[in-house]
């Protein structure tokens, strides 16, 4: 990762960590434009969207999240925690499922 994606995402952790959730979006939509292979990135503008309330947005970014590192048990996590805020039970338990298989050393993906 280049220096200058990563002073972005540090900036947009600074301002989610005071509460600044719009401009945090902003920073990290431009960290997964920029590369859209950023893991990191993907799955903190999920976070946030999700803070901010914008939960089918988060989960479409869980989902790439998890697609990028399929064996990340926090991606998993969050993901389930995303559907449960949408109502969607069943896929919140799937990915519940998921992140139990890794919290026990398991993989999702070999």
């Amino acid at each position: 990762m280049s220096d200058d994606l990563q002073n972005l995402f540090d900036d947009a952790n600074g301002h989610l960590a005071v509460g600044e959730f719009d401009e945090a979006i902003v920073l990290y939509r431009t960290c997964v434009e920029r590369d859209p292979s950023y893991f990191d990135g993907w799955h903190a503008l999920g976070m946030a969207l999700l803070k901010t309330g914008h939960v089918k947005e988060a989960i479409g970014c869980g989902l790439q999240a998890v697609t990028l590192e399929p064996n990340d048990l926090l991606a998993w996590t969050s993901l389930s925690q995303m559907y449960v805020r949408d109502g969607n039970i069943p896929e919140a338990e799937a990915a519940k499922g998921n992140a139990r298989i890794l919290s026990l050393g398991g993989r999702v993906v070999k």
